[in-house]
């Protein structure tokens, strides 16, 4: 059974919170990307029962997590966006890494089949900033010999809410296209010059099912789950790539860990067969919590993952962290709260 086919089987139980009979679990709330919420359903449901922790997760998009762990509404927050030093001081958080996903464009074509689409990132920019407009333009054409397509309006599709997702795909976007950099930059919340809002990595994905023509960028679970039509991107050194673990993995690879909030850079890194967008995403823990247990407990959670919840990861195509940065992130824990 390869990774798509228990992805899609994990489809149902990903949309439900951690419920189980046990009693007296200790309760921890987070809220924040949606971009990992799969993935933290599935651990969440899991350490249920394996160590007595409730997890209540909303995936309401990075920009609102924030806000609320800023706000002291929720133990944790999380964002696929990293906090810079001087954010993370002001806010008295802990910044660290959970896992790692991959960003994927998606689309709705008649007649193109998974993957078979080839798009490079210049193509994409120009996409989103309204100068490519129809499946048939010449600049598609010429990199798909032998894929038909169809004379049809291209309806660009992005995050309408404050959005790590976002930032991810603007960041690659800004890194291959000067022209994109200038006129949209990067950020959680940007104004694009094409196209139409959709809540969350499940409304862009549903718009994109729904539209004919249509086109969005989610992470790749919401791909799988929603068994969508994903596209080849050509990477840094120039070979065109499929959205697979392999090229999710050796892109991974190139992390570094060793900056300030473990803000690792993992976009459009070099190497025959990277996937170009992939990102990590970060967790925000209060340094000065209100209730040391619930904050204790939120550690012990993500502590159980990092040993227990690769497998999980996996089988939703997220990618673990390597051992050394989760040493890193246990050592960080340790300076801040003690052993």
């Amino acid at each position: 059974m390869n990774r798509r086919t228990l992805l899609l089987g994990a489809g149902a139980a990903m949309t439900l919170p951690a419920i189980g009979a046990q009693a007296q679990a200790a309760q921890i709330t987070g809220a924040g990307a949606s971009f990992p919420n799969p993935v933290y359903q599935k651990w969440a449901e899991a350490a249920r029962s394996a160590i007595n922790v409730q997890v209540n997760y909303q995936s309401v998009g990075s920009g609102a997590g924030i806000n609320q762990i800023r706000n002291r509404t929720v133990d944790f927050g999380a964002t696929d966006a990293p906090l810079n030093a001087t954010q993370l001081t002001e806010g008295s958080l802990l910044q660290f890494p959970t896992v790692m996903g991959s960003l994927v464009a998606i689309v709705n074509i008649p007649g193109v089949e998974n993957d078979q689409l080839k798009l490079t990132g210049p193509i994409l920019a120009d996409i989103y900033l309204g100068k490519i407009t129809r499946w048939n333009d010449p600049r598609i054409v010429a990199i798909n010999a032998g894929l038909t397509l169809p004379n049809l309006a291209i309806a660009p599709a992005y995050r309408a809410d404050g959005s790590g997702t976002t930032f991810v795909w603007v960041s690659y976007l800004s890194d291959v296209s000067e022209e994109f950099k200038t006129r949209v930059g990067v950020g959680t919340s940007v104004r694009f010059p094409a196209g139409t809002g959709a809540r969350g990595n499940e409304g862009v994905a549903g718009t994109v099912r729904q539209v004919r023509g249509a086109i969005g960028y989610v992470e790749n679970a919401y791909a799988i789950t929603n068994r969508l039509v994903t596209t080849q991107i050509q990477n840094r050194d120039g070979n065109f790539v499929k959205p697979e673990h392999e090229t999710f993995m050796a892109a991974a690879g190139a992390a570094d860990w060793n900056v300030p909030g473990f803000a690792a850079n993992v976009v459009n890194t070099a190497g025959p067969q990277s996937w170009p967008i992939v990102a990590p995403t970060f967790i925000l823990l209060p340094t000065n919590p209100a209730d040391a247990a619930r904050s204790a407990n939120v550690r012990r959670f993500f502590d159980w993952a990092f040993k227990d919840g690769d497998r999980l990861a996996q089988e939703l195509e997220y990618i673990p962290l390597p051992q050394s940065a989760k040493d890193a992130v246990r050592a960080a824990w340790n300076r801040q709260f003690g052993a």
